[in-house]
């Protein structure tokens, strides 16, 4: 059965992702800055919206951040960020981050470090970083900002960064097809290496398993690779494949079962979902007997879900048997 995933909610995931890690955007693209900061006077303010007077539409910053100069001695001691996040082209973007600026500057009137961080496959061209307004010979504005654009950054060079940012955003990056797979494999390990508690660890991997979802060919090469990882490492690693699994079964099983309902396919799909139950049991205790192989096909939909959950606490083949004797 082919799960069919909801459509991705760019907005929200990046959202998640930058309020989670600010600090660590900013130690991975600017470096310089987080030492002249203090760390302990960051917060975000509430998200500004602003009306376009002309055509009477409505446009929200995504994040506005405040933080303080750490060595006091700047005049005014704070400033503000602004992250806007866009996750397609849009004409006349440069002209909207002026009008933006312009308008938390008049309202905070505070210095404002602005930054955009394109996240679309397409165009690759390269987006401009400034908005003119030029009165020839003269130019009378010439207002510049931030541009991380990921379609144009190449993994390769983020893979030794031992940051949560960039094990994240090289799921994004400039990527040949060929290496779809080794990248996947790449932001687990360095996750792995991150070590962050779990909440961290899930909104990382989430983000990872929705930019970068492998086909059948390119999942059998990651596995291949996967298994050449040292055991402990290859453990660590495998309980996030696990959660990606379990996970991208809910979300497809909720569509799924939407459109079940209405083409009357429940049968085919307890079918797939007793396979890939199967294929997670296979990983955690081994090789099932056909007699236990059996006795999983005949679970139901919602017995089917239910060893899901629970086969993530099991380490040994008697773990399923002691299961399976208590759902007969």
């Amino acid at each position: 059965m082919t799960l069919i995933l909801p459509p991705v909610d760019h907005d929200r995931l990046f959202k998640e992702l930058l309020t989670t890690f600010f600090w660590e955007l900013l130690q991975l693209f600017y470096p310089e800055m987080p030492p002249q900061l203090e760390r302990k006077s960051l917060h975000f303010l509430d998200k500004e919206v602003f009306t376009d007077v002309t055509l009477g539409a409505k446009h929200e910053a995504d994040l506005i951040a405040q933080v303080s100069w750490k060595d006091g001695k700047r005049r005014p001691a704070w400033f503000l960020i602004h992250v806007e996040h866009q996750s397609s082209a849009q004409a006349q973007f440069g002209k909207r981050m002026f009008q933006y600026f312009a308008r938390l500057h008049e309202k905070y009137d505070a210095p404002i470090f602005p930054i955009v961080i394109f996240s679309y496959d397409r165009p690759h061209r390269a987006e401009p970083n400034r908005y003119r307004v030029e009165f020839p010979p003269r130019t009378v504005l010439d207002f510049q900002f931030e541009v991380i654009q990921l379609n144009r950054l190449q993994w390769r060079d983020f893979v030794k960064h031992e940051n949560p940012v960039a094990s994240a955003l090289m799921a994004k990056m400039q990527i040949a097809p060929q290496d779809r797979p080794k990248v996947k494999l790449e932001c687990l390990r360095l996750l792995v290496t991150l070590k962050l508690n779990p909440a961290k660890m899930q909104l990382i991997s989430g983000f990872v398993d929705s930019y970068l979802r492998l086909n059948r060919e390119e999942n059998t090469h990651f596995e291949r690779e996967l298994e050449k990882e040292q055991p402990k490492k290859q453990e660590a690693m495998m309980e996030i494949v696990t959660s990606w699994m379990l996970e991208g079964m809910e979300k497809g099983l909720e569509k799924g079962l939407e459109q079940g309902l209405k083409q009357g396919r429940q049968e085919g799909r307890q079918e797939g979902e007793a396979a890939l139950v199967l294929r997670l049991l296979q990983r955690r205790v081994g090789a099932l007997t056909p007699m236990q192989e059996k006795r999983v096909r005949r679970l139901n939909v919602e017995q089917l879900e239910e060893l899901g959950e629970a086969l993530l606490d099991f380490s040994a083949a008697k773990d399923l048997k002691v299961w399976l004797a208590a759902h007969k």
